[in-house]
């Protein structure tokens, strides 16, 4: 028995231990989240668990999760935002009551938590004392941030997309650095929970899709990528908006008649994905004021 038991701890520790290995700039700290059976632990864990940046392991038993993940790239309270949008409250975050309700019947814990994350996250901007010159300006901050920095995240894209127009690899290369840089330096914890919850659904492939437009100048192969960049950041400019009117458009020729769409400024239709080539071939779809 004792062995066994010895045994049991010495899988634990190398468990831990090959898991911080795999996070950077690992933090480890504990917290409650609630909940009732195995079915709970799967969906807790997967909400909160991102690949080599977090991983959260929550114990059916006592209702309590360790959370470890890469500081330099999330918090704590980022990996409890996302957990409550699957219908879990925290001692810090209520899940939205809709989320709760479709919870299967054996999933819904007793609440005890008071505050929705939604409102939670209004009422932050919105109960302090505005009478206060300097507190109506500090709560102001986190909102001038998100327009700031998302907007610099789209106005490199409109970058990328006008080299691409040109048919010039190396300046769709250099833009798209642009890019990759303007997406690192978003603050995802200054984010209003809606935008927050697109910008985790798309934040790895754009990052991806911008490295490899970045790493290389065929411009075959950035315009490949430019497909499932335009994609994602149209979904996040659904959300996040932005400071003028956006065109979605459409090239119905583009990788062997699949079609292909952009982001655009202009109305008028200026296609990247052949340039001079077809540069009017498209319409506009969509516009998004």
């Amino acid at each position: 028995m004792k062995n066994s038991f010895k045994l049991m701890v010495a899988l634990f520790t190398m468990l831990s231990t090959t898991i911080n290995a795999q996070i950077k700039n690992s933090k480890t700290e504990t917290v409650k989240i609630y909940g009732n059976c195995g079915m709970c632990e799967t969906k807790i864990e997967k909400a909160g668990t991102i690949k080599k940046v977090a991983k959260v392991d929550w114990n059916q038993e006592t209702q309590m999760a360790t959370i470890t993940y890469d500081s330099k790239k999330t918090n704590q309270d980022e990996i409890l935002k996302r957990i409550a949008l699957a219908g879990y409250d925290s001692d810090k975050f209520l899940a939205p009551d809709d989320v709760y309700e479709n919870l299967h019947g054996c999933c819904q814990y007793e609440r005890v938590a008071k505050t929705p994350v939604k409102e939670e996250i209004k009422a932050d901007a919105t109960t302090q004392d505005h009478t206060n010159h300097g507190n109506h300006a500090e709560t102001q901050k986190p909102e001038v941030q998100e327009v700031d920095q998302l907007k610099s995240v789209f106005d490199a894209y409109f970058v990328v997309k006008d080299a691409m127009i040109s048919s010039d690899g190396t300046a769709t290369s250099v833009a798209s650095k642009e890019l990759f840089t303007a997406i690192n330096n978003v603050k995802m914890d200054k984010l209003g929970m809606d935008v927050h919850v697109v910008w985790m659904k798309i934040v790895n492939q754009i990052k991806e899709d911008a490295e490899h437009i970045a790493d290389t100048k065929d411009i075959k192969h950035q315009r490949d990528h430019f497909v499932t960049l335009s994609k994602d950041i149209y979904e996040l400019l659904k959300v996040a908006k932005y400071d003028v009117p956006v065109y979605f458009q459409y090239c119905p020729m583009y990788n062997n008649g699949k079609g292909a769409n952009w982001l655009s400024k202009e109305n008028a239709v200026k296609n990247p994905y052949y340039g001079s080539m077809m540069l009017s071939c498209g319409k506009t779809v969509e516009t998004i004021k």
